[in-house]
């Protein structure tokens, strides 16, 4: 299958009340591992990419790394790969996308808080960076599926201030469509009513990220998520394990 055949694919993908199921990897040999267990896509989470370099997350793991991770997941498997782009690692965002496309890629996710800082960027801002994407992947041929996350719910202190915060969500929604967003990504949303709401509201796919406080699997699908990932969870959880087993022998 080609790149843009790749592409589209991963697009009809995310369909309302029956999730794309991303279970979040970090090298070839994780891809392998979810690929085999019969995923229909392959994602990358920022922070466990970093983790398992010994970096820490907010692109302190630099993009020539990630690059070299990516290119060799995309070699490992053939299924339709999607990396975590966080804001663009750097000045030479569009630099770094392309090689991202040249190694095969077909989606990422790109945050709006401020690298470094407990702050979301502008809406005008980030929908300039949007659309120069948008503009790199279409030179390229390629119907990349952009992932506008908003951290403007994991930017509050307490859950009980998300609905006060559902206004500028939905308006970071609507301004990341317009700048050529291909679905809306709300980590940190966990709360079943509104969560509906936002998938009622949007005429894009909704991404709901897992995490202890999120409705189950299936009543997300029901709620009208079109996207379901898991971020650093699976990393979390396999090194949790492995450091009680090499404490069990040492």
């Amino acid at each position: 299958m080609s790149q843009q055949s790749q592409a589209l694919d991963f697009t009809r993908q995310h369909k309302k009340h029956s999730p794309v199921m991303l279970y979040n990897i970090w090298d070839a040999g994780s891809a392998q591992a979810v690929a085999h267990a019969g995923a229909t896509a392959i994602a990358t989470g920022s922070w466990s990419c970093a983790a398992a370099q010994g970096y820490q997350d907010g692109e302190e793991m630099p993009f020539s790394a990630l690059l070299h991770t990516v290119q060799r997941i995309a070699s490992a498997v053939s299924l339709p790969l999607t990396v975590d782009f966080e804001t663009g690692y750097g000045a030479n965002k569009c630099d770094n996308l392309a090689a991202l496309l040249q190694a095969g890629v077909v989606g990422i996710n790109v945050e709006d808080q401020q690298l470094g800082l407990s702050a979301l960027n502008g809406i005008t801002e980030q929908c300039t960076l949007l659309s120069t994407l948008r503009q790199v992947a279409e030179t390229h041929g390629i119907a990349l599926f952009i992932n506008g996350r908003t951290d403007v719910f994991l930017q509050a202190t307490h859950s009980a201030q998300h609905p006060q915060l559902m206004a500028e969500a939905k308006q970071r929604l609507l301004a990341y469509q317009d700048a050529g967003a291909s679905g809306f990504f709300a980590p940190g949303l966990n709360d079943p009513a509104l969560i509906a709401e936002l998938c009622e509201f949007s005429s894009l796919p909704v991404n709901i990220m897992i995490n202890d406080l999120t409705p189950p699997v299936v009543q997300l699908a029901e709620l009208g998520v079109s996207r379901i990932s898991f971020g650093p969870r699976p990393y979390c959880e396999l090194m949790a394990r492995l450091r009680e087993q090499a404490m069990a022998i040492f």
